[in-house]
């Protein structure tokens, strides 16, 4: 018995992006069908998507096209980014260098809309909040900050700063702040729901049956919504700040498992952008990793 896995219709357009940033409508609403989704819940998604100015649409109905704008393109690119930082971590070539990254902010009541933006960033960035307007991250996180800062008209109430010398109370070792400052918890369950419905999944590509362009697809968008829930909230700790073994790698290297056996099993044709991706990150990590 497969696990059912819920997908936003949302997340499911930007999974099938192909790689020149347009969706085949037909693609689509096959891969809907196959999900359990009724054509009117795509058109609707399709016409918020266009409505927010997410894409723009070409055609009608099942020969339309969607194309990505560039601002969903730029919003999408740092998930790549932070994949990419997990597999280094997870293969050993990103050790933590033992410094904290701080960002404080003390913005005004009339900038509340910037202020509570910026604190979603930094909180999706990794940050555990220290107190009111102060944000740490064991990783660099400086630029995407200063990108978010600059974009909220907010960049002058920032405040960046490093240390190698944080103390929370009596705390100071580094595995027990982490341990108190983020959820680790609740990011391990994530990770452990996303092995358990991944490891059937792996078994229908690895196995002797055929499976059709759509059902590949299938798999290849609940395998990526899965990663997606469960990294969202992961702050990406090193290695050494977490519990071993942490489930976060051993999900990741079952995911890189089920990637290298889409790759293998897809005509390639049209193919989305998030095969090449994942693909791709995880074979550059092991090539490192192999060096």
């Amino acid at each position: 018995m497969t696990d059912h896995i819920e997908i936003p219709t949302r997340m499911l357009v930007h999974a099938l992006i192909r790689e020149d940033g347009t969706v085949d409508a037909d693609e689509l609403y096959k891969v809907s069908n196959t999900l359990g989704m009724s054509d009117q819940q795509m058109r609707l998604c399709i016409k918020r998507l266009v409505a927010e100015g997410r894409f723009t649409h070409h055609g009608r109905g099942r020969k339309a096209e969607l194309r990505a704008t560039a601002d969903t393109l730029r919003t999408l690119a740092p998930n790549a980014d932070f994949l990419r930082h997990a597999f280094q971590q997870d293969a050993g070539l990103a050790p933590w260098d033992g410094v904290w990254h701080l960002a404080g902010f003390a913005v005004p009541e009339s900038a509340r809309t910037a202020r509570d933006s910026l604190r979603e960033t930094l909180v999706h960035l990794g940050g555990a909040p220290l107190q009111g307007g102060l944000y740490v991250c064991a990783n660099a996180w400086e630029p995407y900050v200063e990108e978010a800062a600059h974009r909220f008209g907010i960049h002058g109430a920032l405040t960046l700063l490093t240390t190698t010398d944080l103390r929370r109370g009596d705390t100071q070792e580094p595995a027990e702040l982490a341990r108190r400052l983020w959820p680790l918890q609740e990011i391990a369950d994530r990770y452990h729901l996303l092995s358990r419905l991944a490891r059937p999944r792996h078994a229908r590509l690895t196995g002797p049956d055929g499976l059709s362009p759509s059902a590949l697809l299938t798999i290849a968008v609940e395998l990526a919504v899965e990663l997606t829930r469960a990294m969202e909230p992961d702050p990406l700790l090193p290695p050494q700040l977490l519990p071993q073994p942490w489930p976060g790698t051993q999900a990741r290297e079952l995911i890189a498992q089920c990637w290298a056996a889409l790759y293998e099993r897809d005509s390639g044709e049209a193919r989305p952008a998030l095969f090449r991706l994942y693909a791709g990150i995880t074979r550059e990590v092991a090539d490192r990793a192999a060096r």
